[in-house]
């Protein structure tokens, strides 16, 4: 079995028998000599003053080989294990197979022995083959391993000589030797030092760079977060000092120093900085390449625009003798709390169009400089999705010393809290950044009910309804309110009717009154995550309700159980026991047919299952509550699985401190828990993401199947034609959460379908679904997919771009093919244009695009924050740059002619969503992603294609609406509902960063797709400024947030996006945005 290969042991250590390092290697290598890469980081270990043990053996998953392993280690006591096997022990959803790693409780560090050649890595964005992605990253993540770096390539040492094949071997590469050495002995460092003695630091996304938005973190009240780390940093003995009183204090504590945003930074305080001296003898120490480049694109250190100078730091009495370059953030003692830099977009907006490899300023690498050396940082903690670090340029995998993201964070120990739901984007800093993820809970989420005249209206088609029948001589009167309040709340534009009349009025209020139970059941937010902290009250109830409500293979959603327990008699038992008395309408309803299944109507549900779940959480016995057999089950999965797991959020913060001591950080999957994952529960975990080589999984194919069959259904009804040209935006992380909806709906629209093993159910091939059996023509499709999606799923892309070719070829007739019809045509084109047939063929057949190999994005953020575009031409031109590498599988060129030759084709654009747990107005990515692609085909058609939103929240009921409709569906559900502002009014500085945020993504899509019409600018503006009670928050606790929007709705209005607006409201505007300024102002003054 497996045995000590070598036993490097220090001789101060020898007689205590303890060792730093276990390396973990395969028996195979052992036996073929294939060792260099073993002996090579023993070696490097050792002059780090690390003690080491190799072990070989053959397999991590037999359980005696556990045991023997678990023996060895404790026996001497290992702090660290650096693992190069592949695989996992544990199986993806059933982290229960953890428990070696959980006994150890010891960090596992996954270093790769590479299966390509040092040539292939030293020349590939990728850095690994798929093979290697799948078995040496993407399935150890499922243990809670930590992701590093490639230690050996594969070479040739010789060749057999009675064989004559090729005598491979592994060969270490010792630059990468020495950075996983150097990164155990930070590691070990990190678990023996006194937590007294360890220097933290916690560092806050900041973009745009603006004061009103710093601390990042999508669904997370980041400010409030760091305050419960703080404090919990302080009860386990860390040296920090003042912790500020709560998070809207420290932001404030924060902005009094210099941060990304270079309004009055003369005035603002400079807490910390380094020597321009000191950071000149570090640029030296880079890769003269990465030298070249930067000076390149930033200039010279010296001059650099974000410097300060010696007059500025002696006006703010600090001593020093030549120029420094200033810090962001405050130190509390031996913890430090600093805003992440800006990545130069801001500096010079011109870059926006051309540049999505942007080299990091010098002032990007002088802050990670200084936390390293200056303030000697022990360990990193990113507080919330997500910052950029993970997102600078270089390999998407085991990174090389010329990557920006090991140059900036080095070998420290990185701890990122992340939200649960987003695996993707968590990926990428595991991947990239060597990222322990600390998963937090989503934000708490409710039902969206209706409000103001919404209300109103609802009351009043009742009130119509009941006339009909019982009193019609009301009805002109009613109509006419109705008709009112339709104008006055525009809810026939939501619609896509442009006028209601008398005529007309029947007809629209059954639309209407479908439309208003849709908003009325919308689940929205209420509030954002408190890290560390379970909802309580309503919160947790309303959360409960929200997870509770799908079925499993084997549980009835509780609103399903109810309905059924209902349709079969037993709801007067159920009614008493919840609510005694005050049922009889209700009870009386259900007795008039108990077989009619929507007797009861949703509300009455809704109440039931909230009724119950308040009883569960006040912790009522349930035999006191008489329940129908499918309610009492769907009860107690909750009582006894999914309220635990809840309880247990306060792990987050207890797995953080555990991380800190050096402690293994228990795995856990990851996905939407109110889509039907509750498996992602509880959080705290450093979740892993899915086994790419089984995407798209089954149930995946027949979401899919469904999208793709609604899509087709609503666009030949409204066109009366199939469709044949369709463009998708394709992401990683929705991808991971949903195990490939949106790769099984392309397939599914192209008409393919997988082909997956028998007995691990990966994905192997693809079948060509006959045209007989596809009823109709095949879609031609392009997709552009993200720069993570493009890195994580390199069989995926070599599928994508398989599927393209043989359809391309296939002999069909051609109006049932248009995508081989299109091609043919393109390469007589193309051949026209001077290009020989092959290249005119290959050109003509591309249909997956990105951005350039190492870069990431859709570049239109920086162009919209810092307002300098004039015209579609403009947005089209920065998307266009951005996204216009043509992909062959994984191997990525530039071309934008054959993307524009796509475009001018198009005749739909597609973005699908998967849960309700955001929306588009929630992140800058729809916008640029859907707005961007919808910009650059108006350009170069001359008018919008149509622009559908797929909504695949429902899994067994996808939906597929106009875009115009889901802006519409989310404006009135969320973004100008009173109880939504309520509940972001409870986060304070960041609550108000909420709503800044929700006004530039309205004013983004407004201006890429024309899709926002006026009134909602004016609900915007009526709901968040000019309301006094919400003014009133926004200014005193984020006064920079109210300017934003102030100044957002003031460029909508002349930018033409919001034309039909009162003069008299835009000069309230104009008051509330001077007002602002004048506060802002003050502040900075009493900063000095």
């Amino acid at each position: 079995m497996n045995q000590s290969y070598s036993i490097n042991i220090n001789k101060k250590e020898e007689n205590k028998q303890k060792i730093d390092v276990a390396i973990i290697f395969y028996r195979a290598h052992f036996l073929s000599g294939n060792t260099k890469p073993i002996d090579s980081l023993s070696s490097a270990l050792k002059k780090q003053n690390l003690s080491t043990i190799a072990i070989y053996l053959s397999s991590l998953r037999e359980a005696d080989i556990q045991a023997e392993l678990i023996e060895i280690l404790q026996k001497y006591q290992v702090n660290l294990i650096l693992n190069t096997t592949s695989f996992s022990v544990a199986k993806i959803g059933s982290e229960s197979n953890t428990k070696i790693w959980e006994t150890l409780d010891i960090p596992v560090l996954q270093v790769i022995l590479s299966g390509s050649t040092e040539e292939y890595w030293q020349n590939s964005f990728q850095g690994l083959s798929p093979r290697d992605v799948a078995m040496n990253v993407a399935l150890p993540e499922v243990d809670g391993r930590i992701i590093t770096r490639a230690i050996s390539f594969k070479s040739v040492a010789t060749k057999h000589p009675q064989l004559e094949t090729d005598i491979v071997i592994y060969q270490p590469q010792e630059n990468r030797v020495n950075y996983i050495a150097e990164l155990a002995k930070n590691w070990i460092k990190l678990k023996k030092k006194k937590n007294s003695e360890k220097k933290v630091a916690l560092i806050l996304a900041n973009y745009p760079n603006k004061d009103g938005r710093i601390a990042n973190g999508v669904g997370l009240d980041t400010p409030a977060s760091c305050i419960n780390i703080l404090r919990a940093l302080k009860v386990n003995n860390y040296d920090i000092q003042n912790i500020p009183e709560n998070g809207d204090k420290l932001i404030f504590q924060l902005i009094e120093g210099i941060t990304n945003d270079l309004e009055m930074t003369s005035q603002k305080k400079i807490n910390q900085y380094l020597s321009l001296e000191e950071y000149q003898k570090y640029f030296h120490t880079l890769p003269l390449e990465i030298q070249q480049k930067i000076t390149n694109r930033w200039g010279n250190y010296k001059q650099n625009a974000c410097f300060t100078d010696e007059d500025e730091i002696q006006e703010q009495n600090l001593f020093i003798n030549q120029n420094y370059i200033p810090v962001s953030g405050i130190q509390f003692g031996k913890i430090f709390v600093g805003v992440q830099p800006s990545r130069g977009y801001d500096l010079d907006p011109s870059l926006n169009y051309h540049a999505p490899d942007l080299e990091p300023t010098h002032h990007y690498l002088a802050f990670y400089y200084w936390l390293k050396h200056i303030f000697q940082a022990d360990v990193i903690i990113h507080v919330g999705k997500h910052g950029n670090l993970e997102w600078l340029p270089g390999k998407s995998l085991v990174l090389s010393n010329n990557c920006y993201p090991e140059i900036a964070l080095g070998t420290l120990p990185h701890f990122y809290p992340f939200i649960v739901n987003d695996p993707g984007e968590g990926s990428q800093a595991k991947r990239r950044a060597n990222a322990v993820i600390l998963d937090h809970l989503t934000p708490p989420l409710t039902r969206a009910e209706l409000y103001g005249e919404l209300l109103e209206l609802e009351a009043l088609i009742d009130e119509y309804y009941q006339a009909q029948s019982l009193n019609p001589s009301r009805l002109k009167i009613i109509c006419d309110r109705i008709s009112n309040l339709i104008k006055e709340t525009k809810l026939n534009e939501d619609l896509g009717i442009k006028e209601v009349n008398r005529d007309s009025l029947t007809e629209f209020l059954t639309i209407a009154d479908g439309y208003l139970c849709e908003l009325k059941e919308a689940q929205i937010r209420d509030g954002l995550h408190i890290f560390g902290q379970c909802p309580e009250g309503r919160l947790l109830r309303d959360l409960i309700s929200a997870i509770a409500r799908f079925s499993s293979y084997n549980n009835l959603g509780l609103i399903e159980a109810i309905k059924e327990d209902l349709n079969h008699n037993q709801i007067p038992p159920l009614l008493r026991g919840v609510r005694g008395d005050q049922n009889n309408n209700l009870l009386r309803k259900a007795k008039e047919d108990k077989n009619n299944e929507s007797i009861v109507e949703k509300d009455d549900l809704e109440n039931i299952a909230n009724e119950l779940i308040e009883k569960l959480i006040k912790g009522e016995k349930a035999e006191e509550i008489k329940l129908g057999k499918h309610t009492e089950k769907s009860l107690n999965w909750i009582k006894n699985k999914l309220l635990p797991n809840l309880k247990k959020t306060e792990q987050e913060i207890d797995n953080l401190i555990r991380g800190l001591e050096g402690k293994y950080i228990p795995s856990g999957s990851s996905g939407a828990p109110t889509r039907g994952r509750s498996d992602v529960l509880p959080t705290g975990r450093n979740f892993y993401s899915v086994d790419i080589r089984a995407i798209p999984s089954e149930t995946a194919w027949d979401v899919g199947r469904k999208a793709a069959e609604t899509l087709i259904e609503r666009y030949t009804q409204e066109n009366g034609e199939y469709p044949r040209t369709l463009a998708i935006s394709v992401w990683g992380t929705s991808t991971m959460r949903t195990g490939g909806d949106d790769i099984a709906q392309i397939m599914a629209l192209m008409g393919v379908k997988p082909i997956w093993d028998g007995v691990s159910r990966r994905v192997v091939d693809f079948e060509v679904i006959p045209l007989e059996v596809l009823g109709r023509p095949r879609i031609d499709v392009t997709v552009r997919v993200s720069g993570f999606f493009r890195d994580g799923f390199p069989n995926i892309m070599e599928l994508l771009y398989k599927i393209n070719q043989y359809l391309s070829s296939l002999k069909e007739e051609k109006e049932n093919n248009p995508l081989a019809q299109q091609v043919e045509k393109d390469t007589q084109y193309w051949i026209k244009q001077g290009l020989e047939k092959k290249q005119a063929r290959e050109r003509a057949t591309y249909r997956l695009f990105g951005s350039k190999p190492g870069a990431y994005g859709a570049g239109l953020q920086g162009l919209i924050e810092a307002q300098n575009w004039h015209s579609d031409e403009d947005l089209a031109r920065a998307y266009l740059n951005w996204s216009s590498y043509a992909y062959t599988g994984t191997k990525g060129v530039s071309q934008p002619e054959a993307f524009e030759q796509r475009l001018k084709q198009l005749q739909i654009v597609l973005h699908n969503q998967d849960n309700r747990e955001h929306d588009l107005l929630d992140s800058d990515d729809y916008y640029q992603f859907q707005g961007g692609l919808t910009a650059a085909v108006r350009h170069l058609q001359g008018e919008n294609p149509t622009v559908y939103f797929g909504d695949n929240s429902q899994p067994d009921n996808p939906k597929v609406r106009h875009l115009q409709e889901e802006i519409a569906r989310v404006y009135r559900s969320r973004v100008i509902n009173p109880k939504w502002i309520a509940g972001v009014m409870r986060h304070g500085y960041k609550g108000a960063f909420e709503m800044s945020a929700t006004v530039d993504y309205l004013f983004a899509y407004s201006a890429t797709t024309k899709s926002v019409p006026d009134f909602m600018f004016t609900g915007v503006a009526q709901s968040y400024l000019l309301d006094e009670k919400v003014r009133q928050f926004i200014q005193e606790k984020n006064p920079w947030a109210l300017r934003d929007m102030g100044e957002r709705l003031i460029e909508a209005h002349q930018r033409n996006l919001w034309m039909n607006v009162d003069t008299n409201l835009l000069d309230e505007l104009r008051g509330i945005i001077h007002q602002s300024e004048r506060i802002i102002e003050g502040f900075g003054e009493s900063s000095l």
